[in-house]
């Protein structure tokens, strides 16, 4: 089976399940939160650990509502959460919820017949208004559907209201606009963007290129187009560009992005709009203290504006030990009222355009994202196959902590990418 980073052994794989079966564990790393077995609790396992408290609030309504809750166990390293699933498949404990990626990794336990469909979940959602038809593509997998979405977040451009004031500034509405109020923040010694070489790495890659050429950045995804073609090099020369020219903050600070955004470090912060509910949680306030816009195209030509999403999988083992609760819970999860109380716990925007989303910003987002004038385009991270992801991980991530010459670690992502889709066929 292929990882997203590195191949973790069987040994402490097994390790893995043995220390998150036990139960009372907080740490964060694992470790449950009451016993499953009881009435009406579905066994429910994720890589954010972070948000047991929002899953919690979630669960609170579900048990009201649907007479069913999570037991929640919750991972706060990837890589052991990854490794952890997998052999829970090969063992009886197999989870009834977990949470999961697009893409690649789905469609690898798929192959291997470990997922319970979700078609019927899907057209009843679809029929009732509850989840946007355009979504069904990233869940489907030889014409059935798999999971459910956890979540959606959108990728969009957060600012500190307090260093626009200042400066003067107002939210841009084109590219050329943006690049003027970058250049006004330098010239007054404030870094303009926040950047990393760590995970998010390809984020500036994203916003560039499907900016420019959103018909490139999806055949990169499938394969028909080349790391190494024209529009694809000119996008990392602009961005090599941005980051010798002083537009980024400093790629290896590891001051988490909400507390650089407080603090001023930097001003803008290019991110999903989970971001939200971390920079709450640092007692910034959504339209007081910060405030975010969708990024303008690169390109103004383009008819439509490039706006990435992001939506990771909420799935069910086949043959699970509550495989139909658990399918009961997947459908309940993609309701006005369950998405209404994710979003807002969360502080997030909903997949379900009908959740009431008490932030008005977020709320004029999610209706935004849906509208004619917008094309949603996959977050790189789900859209790349895993091992083109990790090389380019990799290659980015050099590449913003050292900027140089883009051909070299364009050519090695591509070689990554010919070895991948000459094994499909």
């Amino acid at each position: 089976m292929r990882m997203r980073h590195s191949v973790v052994a069987a040994l402490a794989a097994s390790t893995l399940v043995l220390a998150a079966c036990g139960g009372g564990d907080d740490d964060g790393d694992g470790g449950g939160s009451g016993d499953a077995s009881g009435p009406g609790m579905i066994n429910f396992y994720t890589d954010k650990g972070a948000w047991e408290p929002q899953f919690l609030e979630v669960s609170d309504v579900s048990e009201t509502s649907l007479g069913l809750g999570l037991d929640f166990t919750g991972y706060s390293d990837a890589e052991q959460y990854s490794a952890f699933i997998r052999q829970s498949f090969r063992t009886d404990e197999k989870p009834d919820l977990f949470t999961w990626h697009t893409g690649s990794e789905l469609e690898d336990l798929v192959a291997e017949d470990l997922l319970a469909p979700t078609t019927d979940i899907w057209q009843d959602a679809i029929d009732n208004g509850d989840v946007p038809e355009a979504l069904r593509e990233h869940f489907t997998i030889d014409d059935e559907q798999y999971c459910v979405p956890m979540n959606a977040a959108y990728w969009v451009m957060y600012y500190n209201k307090a260093l626009f004031d200042q400066y003067g500034l107002t939210e841009p509405t084109s590219w050329a606009e943006l690049m003027t109020v970058a250049d006004t923040l330098r010239a007054n010694g404030v870094a303009p963007f926040y950047e990393t070489n760590i995970l998010f790495s390809f984020v500036w890659f994203q916003t560039l290129l499907a900016g420019t050429d959103p018909d490139l950045y999806t055949a990169l995804s499938t394969g028909e187009a080349s790391y190494t073609d024209p529009g694809v090099v000119e996008v990392m020369e602009q961005w090599r560009g941005m980051l010798e020219d002083g537009y980024f903050g400093d790629p290896g600070d590891q001051t988490a992005p909400q507390d650089q955004l407080k603090n001023g470090t930097v001003a803008m912060i290019n991110f999903g709009t989970f971001l939200s509910g971390q920079l709450n949680s640092v007692d910034m306030v959504s339209g007081t203290d910060y405030d975010f816009f969708v990024i303008p195209n690169v390109n103004p030509d383009l008819p439509q504006t490039s706006l990435i999403f992001e939506t990771g999988p909420m799935c069910t083992a086949k043959d699970a030990e509550n495989e139909t609760s658990a399918l009961q819970y997947a459908e309940w999860w993609m309701t006005e009222e369950a998405q209404t109380a994710w979003a807002n716990a969360r502080g997030d925007v909903s997949f379900n355009p009908k959740a009431l989303v008490q932030d008005e910003t977020l709320a004029e987002l999610n209706e935004q994202s849906t509208s004619d004038g917008v094309r949603l385009l996959e977050r790189y991270f789900e859209a790349t196959p895993t091992p083109v992801l990790t090389a380019a991980l990799d290659g980015f991530g050099a590449f913003v902590t050292s900027p140089g010459d883009p051909m070299p670690i364009l050519e090695t992502i591509q070689a990554e990418a010919d070895a991948y889709w000459a094994e499909q066929g």
